[in-house]
């Protein structure tokens, strides 16, 4: 084997369910808790002196540059400093790029870790007060992409800028695209995230580690209130965790002299990445991802392997439109499980840090069966930037590989949007929001006689409580200068 191979020989989860409030818990603790806890997973003593680069993936906090104090902490000395943008795909393609640096020698060792503390920021909030955060100096020496706006104009205008209220538009879009009826869809979606809870229950780094059934996630409650139709809480991402991971990464020829053992070894085959448009508004269709299918199985491809090789997959879950798009694109088996940590709402969902926790226990799972194949999905923004990865701890018969796809998916057809419009349209999707368990407001995505895309409001109960019961995807509206929206 090419002794410049990548390999993970060094994971780690940290779950902080206890919160006091005269000193809460910043981010950056549990950053540098999992990096101790996955430096001690490698079982070497001499592994931690050979970390040259310490890689972020970017949170809500607000340190500017954490790397670089997680590197003097840990006492690593001068290395490289690597964050990341915003993006639940960050993970995936920070492994991805990871893997290529340490073949090409441009790194030895690397210390990928990030953490959230959403637990510890809605307890204050609920006191009145705020997390206060150490100060942090520096510059990183490089990203990993850039920041790159997620909305348009005609989005911000009717107020849609939300991942609340644009994940159930995709998901009302999927719904007609089948041609089930609302009680069927709502039916498929529960049984769908039931089946994810299962997961989490068996998963010992889970955040809600109980099995919920269908019944109880389907059904609107003082305990699972509706946030956004058809999605009530319990088909939403949870956010409010206190989480961190971390993983390290060196070659073969490394983990052989810092005396890691084989079995710790778990290796990347290959991965890939590509983004649909960044706009949800000049998408051909609000159902499908070009990016996920081209990107996907170019992942596949690049290790070998097809859907039906796999033994376990981790879907990115933040929503269940999310999960059903990743299914229709790849091929997958929507009866086996989707999940391997419970997803973003049993497992956990730290943002953009919750691939590091499906990585992180894909490793674990992985050493305990060798043979096996197993594939991440990664995906941030608004079904926007997606990366893949395949794993085994069966040694790869190739050197690593990584493609971005991109140039496929901008050959896709794409559609134009109107920030103004005035006329007959036809909705395409719909969302509706909610206030103290009462509709609030309608966000329309309409279609006018000419396909382009139109974006309207409508905020009459009678309408708003008719869109929930029937289907909305089909029905003609009006709408006039200001944006606003009424039945036709």
């Amino acid at each position: 084997m090419n002794p410049k191979t990548p390999v993970l020989v060094g994971v780690s989860q940290i779950l902080e369910r206890t919160f006091d409030p005269e000193s809460p818990r910043e981010p950056i603790d549990l950053m540098l808790a999992a990096a101790r806890a996955a430096v001690a997973d490698t079982g070497s003593d001499t592994l931690l002196a050979s970390i040259d680069s310490v890689r972020v993936v970017r949170g809500i906090w607000r340190y500017k540059q954490p790397a670089g104090y997680i590197a003097e902490t840990l006492g690593l000395g001068v290395v490289e400093k690597v964050g990341t943008p915003f993006g639940g795909n960050s993970v995936q393609a920070l492994v991805n790029q990871t893997a290529l640096d340490i073949l090409s020698g441009d790194v030895q060792s690397v210390l990928i870790v990030g953490a959230e503390v959403g637990n510890t920021l809605a307890k204050l909030r609920k006191r009145g007060e705020t997390l206060t955060y150490r100060e942090t100096s520096g510059d990183y020496d490089k990203m990993l992409d850039e920041e790159v706006p997620m909305s348009c104009d005609a989005e911000k205008a009717r107020g849609v800028t939300a991942p609340i209220q644009m994940y159930p538009i995709f998901e009302n879009a999927l719904r007609y695209a089948r041609g089930e009826s609302i009680a069927a869809h709502k039916a498929r979606i529960a049984k769908l995230w039931s089946g994810f809870s299962e997961v989490a229950a068996d998963n010992p780094n889970a955040w809600i580690q109980k099995r919920v059934s269908a019944e109880e996630i389907s059904e609107a409650s003082s305990q699972n209130r509706m946030v956004s139709f058809p999605y009530p809480k319990l088909m939403n991402s949870n956010n409010a965790v206190d989480m961190g991971a971390a993983l390290i990464m060196t070659s073969v020829g490394h983990a052989k002299a810092s005396g890691i053992p084989e079995d710790k070894w778990v290796y990347p085959w290959a991965g890939s990445s590509a983004h649909d448009t960044y706009a949800v508004s000049h998408r051909d269709n609000l159902h499908s991802s070009p990016a996920i299918r081209f990107a996907g199985n170019k992942a596949l491809e690049l290790a070998g392997v097809s859907v039906s090789d796999l033994a376990r997959v981790d879907v990115y879950s933040c929503f269940p439109s999310a999960v059903q798009v990743a299914v229709q694109e790849l091929g997958l088996d929507d009866t086996a499980p989707l999940t391997i940590t419970g997803g973003l709402t049993f497992g956990g969902g730290p943002l953009n840090n919750y691939v590091m926790h499906s990585i992180a226990r894909m490793v674990e799972l992985s050493r305990q069966h060798p043979e096996d194949v197993g594939l991440i999905t990664a995906n941030g923004g608004y079904l926007t930037k997606h990366a893949f990865g395949v794993y085994s701890a069966k040694a790869p018969t190739q050197d690593f590989r990584a493609e971005d796809v991109q140039a496929a998916v901008d050959a896709e057809p794409c559609r134009s949007v109107l920030e103004e419009y005035e006329g007959v349209a036809t909705v395409e999707s719909y969302t509706v929001m909610y206030e103290s368990d009462q509709p609030k407001i309608g966000h329309l995505v309409c279609l006018t006689p000419k396909g382009e895309r139109v974006w309207a409001n409508i905020d009459d109960p009678h309408a708003m409580q008719a869109m929930t019961e029937s289907e909305t995807c089909g029905l003609k509206v009006e709408v006039d200068a200001s944006g606003m929206a009424r039945f036709v």
